[in-house]
């Protein structure tokens, strides 16, 4: 089967398709145009020979129904995830996770795919009403970058309704591993320990996040395309379990044998209003409806994560704030 990933050159995207790959799939890649002509993450994947890979614009319908074309199926990554930035631009998260999302739904009914997975976020839940946080729990926009992602789930279940389009929304919880950009919280404090800085710069420290390896996040993505099921419907992908950014940091320190002191920087620190305090996955309709099963606890994700960064400390910047 010819499936198309947009958004294939970013973290999690560059880890499914060689996932897909390696599950025998035909995988056609769709990156950002850039000048350069750089594909991201798979310059360096064992697996960019075995991909089709296609530039060009997810704001665009004409680039994205040209790459659909012949594909049977679809998992849509690509959008603006940092949400720092989202505060900055709240209209680049609009134009490119809204419409986006319309251009890939659109194409995707021209083209009578027979599944569209759309990648959704646990930041749609805001933060925790009840925990463990299921499907049903209320979606409240606490930054630009949820609301945006909020927005494009509703507009996917609508294709669903209206033309039967056989969407499936996937909802990763937080994750982390190799290649994870360093805006995010765990490659934040592993380069900060690398770069020979003297304390850890670090925002709020009281949240709690419920974090999977991308691994295992990958093969949630897999499970739910798999299922039979799940279709117009809303999927979880996490653990079902919580740690708070303090300990989150503490157990890091610990793993890399660093006695570093901790600061907080209010540059880091979101809107009273916008910040995220608690999310917990409740991953029991994943389990139920697939054979997902973890590969990894925190610390060996951790471990692996330490150990990829060490080696590819090019790739970051410590002593810069990324919004």
């Amino acid at each position: 089967m010819k499936v198309l990933i947009t958004g294939a050159a970013g973290f999690i995207g560059s880890h499914l398709t060689e996932l897909l790959v390696k599950e025998g799939y035909d995988v056609k890649a769709f990156v950002r145009y850039n000048s350069k002509n750089s594909w991201g993450w798979l310059e360096s994947s064992l697996v960019k020979n075995d991909v089709e890979i296609i530039s060009g614009d997810i704001r665009d319908f004409d680039s994205v129904s040209n790459a659909l074309k012949d594909c049977k199926a679809v998992f849509h990554l690509a959008a603006l995830i940092g949400i720092p930035y989202s505060y900055v631009s709240p209209k680049a998260y609009i134009e490119t996770n809204i419409t986006g999302t319309y251009n890939v739904l659109q194409a995707s009914k021209d083209f009578e795919l027979e599944q569209v997975l759309i990648t959704s976020t646990s930041e749609t839940y805001g933060s925790a009403q009840y925990v463990p946080i299921d499907e049903n729990h209320p979606m409240v926009g606490q930054s630009p970058y949820s609301a945006t992602k909020i927005a494009a789930d509703h507009l996917s279940i609508s294709f669903y309704r209206s033309f039967n389009l056989p969407v499936k929304i996937v909802r990763p919880f937080n994750t982390y591993g190799p290649r994870q950009s360093a805006r995010a919280i765990i490659p934040t404090i592993i380069s900060q320990i690398f770069s020979g800085k003297d304390s850890l710069s670090i925002g709020n420290l009281t949240p709690t996040r419920d974090l999977t390896f991308v691994k295992d996040t990958c093969n949630g993505f897999l499970e739910i395309f798999k299922s039979e099921k799940l279709f117009g419907e809303i999927t979880n992908i996490g653990m079902g379990q919580e740690i708070s950014i303090n300990d989150l940091v503490t157990k890091i320190l610990k793993l890399t044998e660093s006695k570093k002191s901790i600061e907080t920087d209010n540059n880091r620190i979101r809107p009273d209003n916008s910040e995220v305090e608690r999310l917990m996955c409740n991953n029991s309709k994943l389990i139920d409806s697939t054979s997902w099963k973890p590969a990894y606890d925190l610390d060996k994700g951790l471990i692996e994560t330490i150990d990829w960064l060490k080696q590819n400390m090019n790739n970051y910047k410590p002593d810069i704030y990324n919004v």
